[in-house]
């Protein structure tokens, strides 16, 4: 029964993990076409996440967490723009480094993680239920 439930954890555990993530995701997506007020000053980062494996000592289960949440610091693209008041003297807007489609590639990669774990933690569930059953 130890395993079943184990099985449960690591599953919750991944299913943070992606919860996380498709917050992530939403902020950069929320933040695609954010640009700066003020001449010289960046845009919106797109923000990436990662992901490391944690020991769960009490129970000798290696959980998935977020290691941290960094900036991409890729290249920013610049847009001829020059009324808008982050322009530079040369009439430049810098653009956020955010593709919406590469977020719906994400965001639909972590929904379908989030998915199957929860299938892990329902059929953990459901094995618990029968093996406590057939125990009666």
């Amino acid at each position: 029964m130890d395993d079943l439930k184990n099985s449960s954890r690591i599953a919750v555990s991944g299913m943070n993990a992606q919860a996380r993530r498709l917050r992530v995701i939403s902020e950069n997506m929320a933040n695609a076409d954010s640009l700066p007020q003020t001449p010289g000053a960046e845009p919106y980062r797109r923000k990436v996440i990662t992901f490391k494996n944690e020991l769960d000592k009490a129970t000798d289960a290696q959980l998935v967490k977020v290691a941290r949440v960094t900036e991409d610091r890729s290249q920013l693209q610049r847009k001829y723009s020059p009324g808008h008041p982050g322009a530079d003297s040369e009439g430049y807007v810098l653009m956020p480094n955010v593709n919406p489609l590469i977020e719906l590639m994400d965001m639909r990669e972590a929904q379908r993680s989030y998915d199957a774990n929860v299938n892990v933690v329902t059929t953990s569930k459901a094995m618990l239920a029968r093996t406590l059953e057939m125990l009666r």
